[in-house]
């Protein structure tokens, strides 16, 4: 087999430089160890953190680089310590591929806090985790033909998900599982009925389906009322948060709101709409400050947090909710060679809820490299 050594053996969709062009790649991957699964990958979805990793927007400097943390594949092979995984299995491969598994945060199931935790792609190799070889080089992620993963970050499809559908479910479908788990699934005695959600893209979509199972009442909150019928499909109510008489009478509305919007905005004027002792959750990530009254917090016991996707216990607890409750995203299976369209889709905002996902049986069919 193939070692990350040789340079060979995995095809890939790379970013050579900044300018967020995908090109047709060949690399090595690690040779797999005694803990590690082989995963032949069948569809990688396309996150917008994607784009912001190739296009210089978080100082990445690991080119050239395949992006990708929505894997979705078959195992191909494990090593002689994997017990809970065996050849031909339908798994899926999400933001993290490492972590020490010794500090409280691993030990708690929240791999996805740890401080060693090693993203699925753009991180170097961490030292003494049974890859020694890999040292001097960065991971790469799923926009490519198969994935060597420590077992414990590889999670098992399902009964009643296709396979496309995986990879957007473990980015889009954690980050929004994660603080509804948290704030209703866990939470003892009264549970919160009334949520909202800030921004309708994907996101904002999947927050509205796994709210609406969990037995809530959602309003989504956007900047007008143009997707009112669409929101109205999947159960919940819009809230046009630049109309100021709506705002006010929406005051004290919701137990949690959960801001998916990655463009800079106030939050200020969502804050209003919390009830007494209630949940601000930041999802979206963007770079700017944003101002609050701390007189409002005093007053009215308001909290606010940050998520990120969850840990590995969460996410296929996740997995399971969705089959259970048929939650898939929504999404489009592009070929290979429409990657870099869809990248500048999302760079111009003209990509739409449709979450893409590629069928990387295509990549074979690109031409190589100029």
């Amino acid at each position: 087999m193939a070692t990350i050594k040789d340079g060979k053996g995995t095809l890939a969709l790379a970013a050579f430089d900044t300018n967020a062009k995908l090109e047709k790649h060949e690399f090595g991957r690690p040779a797999p160890g005694p803990n590690d699964v082989n995963i032949d990958i069948q569809y990688c979805g396309m996150c917008h953190s994607d784009l912001h990793a190739c296009n210089g927007d978080w100082g990445l400097n690991a080119f050239p680089i395949a992006p990708g943390h929505e894997i979705a594949g078959v195992v191909k092979s494990v090593g002689a310590d994997v017990k809970d995984l065996k050849v031909g299995d339908k798994v899926g491969v999400g933001c993290f591929v490492e972590a020490c598994f010794s500090c409280g945060l691993c030990e708690q199931g929240e791999q996805n806090l740890c401080r060693e935790c090693v993203q699925t792609y753009g991180n170097p190799y961490p030292k003494g985790k049974g890859h020694d070889e890999c040292a001097g080089y960065h991971t790469n992620g799923g926009y490519s033909t198969s994935i060597t993963v420590r077992s414990d970050f590889v999670f098992k499809v399902p009964e009643g998900i296709s396979m496309e559908y995986v990879g957007p479910l473990l980015c889009a479908g954690i980050t929004m599982f994660s603080p509804l788990n948290r704030h209703i699934l866990m939470k003892e005695g009264e549970k919160p009925k009334s949520i909202g959600i800030v921004g309708f893209g994907g996101l904002g979509q999947m927050g509205v389906k796994l709210a609406k199972a969990m037995g809530c009442e959602v309003t989504v909150l956007s900047r007008s009322t143009s997707k009112k019928d669409e929101a109205a499909k999947l159960g919940a109510e819009i809230l046009a948060h630049s109309d100021e008489e709506a705002m006010k009478a929406a005051a004290y509305s919701f137990d949690v709101i959960l801001d998916t919007v990655s463009a800079h905005h106030e939050i200020a004027p969502m804050m209003t709409t919390l009830k007494v002792g209630g949940t601000y959750v930041c999802i979206g990530a963007f770079g700017q400050t944003f101002g609050i009254s701390p007189i409002g917090l005093i007053f009215n016991h308001h909290k606010i947090e940050g998520s990120l996707v969850g840990g590995i216990p969460e996410t296929q607890k996740m997995l399971e909710f969705c089959s259970e409750h048929n939650i898939l995203p929504e999404i489009k299976v592009i070929a290979a060679k429409d990657a870099t369209d869809q990248f500048k889709a999302l760079a111009d905002g003209s990509a739409g809820a449709l979450r893409a996902v590629i069928d990387m049986s295509t990549l074979s069919d690109l031409p190589a490299r100029a």
